[in-house]
């Protein structure tokens, strides 16, 4: 940012200009420890700073005051205000030390230079040092400004790198304590329940996208974690209970097409399992062209097994036919011979020599058991698929 050029004294008011420069120069040490003095007076949190960041600060505060004698002694040479003044200190003083209370350092150091001018400047040039010092100040702010957004910038692109290598490690099963760290980092708190949802990712800037997802996310009172991998949008949320309300939440920026809501686990390090479970439920969205939008992965176990879902061939076996199995032969003869007969409790009474009020009971025993009802032509397919995926891993128990 080059120095402004405010108008000079007239030549022959040159003398009054070396005259006030020079007492500048002499007071510059005692502007910056008056300055320094009215921070630890008037600005708490410059006092409940670390000795380290105080010195940080003393030290700006005393470049700012020799960057503007330098300025004011040729102000047609153009240097940049951020380098004479924010270059002095670290760049992770802009982590500890917040734009509002940069402002404040700046405005009370500004103050004691503008109460100090009748005393610094030279009798007659009292206007010209005040103007002089106006312009500074403005062109201070500037610097502020970009100091703070070259930090905002910077800190943004490498919290963009580490959310995607967290999202990358969860959604490729390899996440570790590394990715756990590299998530605290970016301030998960570690939410007791956390899932995953994909879908398509919109076409467009990924970083409007990421940042609309985040919106959702605050409205909804969630953390989030995402990022866009290849054409999917990837969400890790935390903070609910239930994943398909989870998924109506943050549906907004996702593009046309399925949105699948993994299930719900622990943490962080189990949130592979929802990744994939909602990975495989993407996939075999096509083969249900009437699922809801979004969808939870379970509710797509039957897809998810044709398609070559070990995982959901697994839960279907575990989670339906194996509680049948051991509730007793009845329950999964009659949910077989139900099905078979087109779901009619008539037929399926015939077929088994008893009357239709126990086939009802036993169907109903069936959905307690299970979860799923007979009766409703969706369940009903899920637990087609359950009994014959539950027949072919008894009838080959090594597979």
């Amino acid at each position: 940012m080059p120095r402004p050029d405010p108008e000079l004294p007239p030549a022959h008011d040159a003398h009054l200009h070396a005259a006030t420069l020079k007492r500048l120069e002499q007071s510059s040490g005692r502007l910056a420890a008056n300055a320094i003095a009215r921070m630890d007076e008037s600005l708490p949190w410059y006092r409940a700073m670390p000795p380290e960041n105080r010195s940080w600060i003393g030290l700006v505060a005393q470049a700012g005051i020799a960057a503007f004698t330098e300025w004011f002694r040729h102000p047609e040479t153009p240097q940049a205000i951020s380098t004479d003044v924010f270059g002095t200190a670290p760049r992770e003083l802009t982590r500890a030390i917040t734009l509002r209370q940069t402002v404040e350092m700046v405005r009370t150091t500004i103050e004691v230079m503008e109460a100090a001018i009748d005393e610094v400047a030279a009798p007659g040039d009292e206007s010209v040092l005040r103007e002089a010092l106006l312009v500074y100040a403005r062109e201070i702010a500037f610097a502020t400004a970009q100091v703070y957004a070259q930090a905002a910038e910077a800190r943004g692109a490498w919290d963009a790198r580490l959310e995607s290598l967290v999202v990358n490690a969860v959604l490729s099963g390899e996440a570790d304590e590394g990715a756990v760290s590299r998530a605290a980092a970016l301030g998960w708190n570690s939410p007791e329940h956390v899932c995953v949802i994909l879908g398509t990712a919109p076409d467009g800037d990924s970083e409007l996208t990421v940042e609309a997802i985040r919106r959702a996310a605050r409205h909804a009172k969630l953390q989030v974690l995402t990022g866009v991998l290849g054409n999917r949008l990837v969400v890790i949320a935390g903070g609910s209970d239930n994943p398909l309300q989870v998924a109506k939440g943050l549906i907004g920026p996702y593009a046309a097409g399925p949105v699948v809501a993994g299930p719900v686990v622990p943490d962080l390090l189990a949130a592979t399992r929802s990744a994939q479970a909602a990975a495989a439920g993407l996939k075999a969205c096509s083969a249900w062209q009437d699922a809801p939008r979004p969808v939870l992965a379970d509710d797509l176990l039957p897809e998810r097994a044709m398609a070559g879902d070990p995982a959901a061939r697994d839960q279907l076996v575990e989670e339906i036919y194996r509680p049948l199995e051991e509730a007793g032969s009845a329950l999964l003869e009659t949910l077989s011979v139900y099905l078979e007969q087109a779901s009619s409790l008539e037929g399926a009474a015939r077929m088994l020599f008893v009357h239709p009020n126990t086939v009802r009971y036993r169907l109903r025993r069936v959905t307690d058991v299970t979860g799923w009802s007979p009766s409703d032509v969706r369940s009903a397919f899920t637990l087609r698929i359950a009994l014959i995926l539950g027949r072919l891993a008894a009838a080959d128990p090594q597979s």
